[in-house]
């Protein structure tokens, strides 16, 4: 486990996207981007996260590449698993219309 590792996956922004849509989809709806942003030291530290990250980095010393956008690093399934396990927050509710007295 490597702190700097997990803080490196919580601010890579292949990874923001994977998982904010991982929220959208599991119902954080129009939250997702905030939740994920507020929650990233959490779900960057799931168990296995940071060695897989950094395998990848051995394996691809280029410094243009980017372990995030790798698919088999971290699996949409993990991603997945990492984010179901979380709570997420419920979708706003949108205001009930105000009927306005009429003249």
């Amino acid at each position: 486990m490597s702190y700097l590792t997990q803080s490196e996956i919580a601010n890579n922004t292949s990874m923001f996207s994977r998982v904010a849509q991982a929220a959208t989809e599991e119902g954080a709806g129009a939250v997702a981007d905030s939740w994920t942003w507020d929650y990233r030291r959490v779900w960057a530290s799931a168990p296995g996260w940071d060695d897989a990250w950094e395998s990848s980095r051995v394996s691809h010393p280029e410094p243009e590449y980017d372990p995030g956008a790798d698919e088999g690093v971290i699996t949409d399934g993990m991603i997945l698993s990492q984010v179901q396990t979380m709570a997420l927050p419920a979708p706003p509710v949108a205001a009930a219309p105000v009927a306005l007295p009429s003249a």
